[in-house]
């Protein structure tokens, strides 16, 4: 896939830079961060589309997590695992990447381990005044 940067240094720093991104997002929320550290990873403008129940915006992406941690699905003490696997990359531009990987959503990581969902994320990123954030994932299961 093409990389649309003319420095090569750049263009690494910013594929580490989204690649940790994606990562952060994951850990975030099974519960390494709060609510408010999930949702400051995306834009103000952000789409987070999974089927059945997509959210649109900053505020909505917050709110969606804060549900999900309610019911105990996610987060702290949930004992679950987002997996990230086999991400690719293409820049589009210097300050936009299309980021497309594999996920996998364990449950019962304390007892034994269970494998519950896997899916493909394609996730859009841009670069902001804050740094890389997501301002579009696609979630697709199966």
């Amino acid at each position: 896939m093409p990389n649309r940067h003319s420095d090569p240094g750049q263009s690494a720093a910013d594929e580490l830079a989204v690649r940790s991104l994606i990562v952060r997002l994951a850990q975030y929320a099974d519960g390494l961060g709060t609510v408010d550290q999930y949702a400051e990873l995306f834009t103000e403008d952000a789409e987070w589309l999974m089927p059945g129940a997509p959210r649109i915006g900053r505020e909505d992406i917050r709110n969606g997590s804060a549900l999900r941690r309610a019911e105990g699905g996610v987060g702290p003490g949930s004992n679950s695992r987002h997996m990230i696997a086999g991400t690719a990359m293409e820049f589009l531009s210097p300050d936009e990447a299309i980021a497309d990987s594999y996920w996998m959503y364990f449950v019962n990581t304390d007892t034994q381990a269970e494998l519950k969902l896997v899916g493909h994320y394609r996730d859009t990123a841009v670069r902001t005044d804050a740094g890389w954030r997501l301002a579009r994932r696609e979630i697709t299961f199966g």
